[in-house]
């Protein structure tokens, strides 16, 4: 595993013979996750995935407003080169796509939250886990 640039005009990246290492995230309905930890386990390689009850999904839309859904994160690392090997233990059990997000480990070491792009036709313009739902303020 390296942390040193690929190639001089590359940032640095964690990287193996498999690829960059990743932060996978997964979003789920709580009535899903033994499922979907059924399909982790049919997955080539270890999956050790860290799992958040209280997570949700944070949508932004055009006009700078926000709604927040509630949702069950598991996050797990891989190698971008087994990616499709995880989606397809996914599709297999019915998953979706787009209830995968993969981001470079580094960025999510760093900023802990990264925004991710919406999938084709979607009506929000970008969305972000949160790991732990915020507390509701008391006044």
């Amino acid at each position: 595993m390296s942390v040193w640039p690929k190639t001089a005009s590359a940032g640095p990246s964690l990287s193996g013979s498999e690829g960059d290492l990743v932060s996978v995230s997964i979003c789920v309905k709580p009535r899903d996750l033994e499922s979907l930890l059924e399909a982790l386990a049919q997955v080539p390689f270890p999956i050790s995935p860290e799992i958040f009850h209280d997570a949700a999904v944070v949508y932004r839309y055009g006009d700078g407003r926000e709604s927040e859904e509630d949702a069950t994160l598991v996050e797990f690392p891989a190698y971008a080169g087994r990616m499709e090997e995880v989606r397809a233990a996914l599709e297999a059990r019915g998953f979706d796509r787009s209830s995968l997000h993969v981001t470079s480990m580094l960025d999510e070491i760093q900023t802990g939250m990264v925004s991710e792009p919406p999938p084709a036709g979607a009506p929000y313009v970008s969305c972000r886990h949160l790991k732990r739902r915020r507390a509701a303020t008391v006044h």
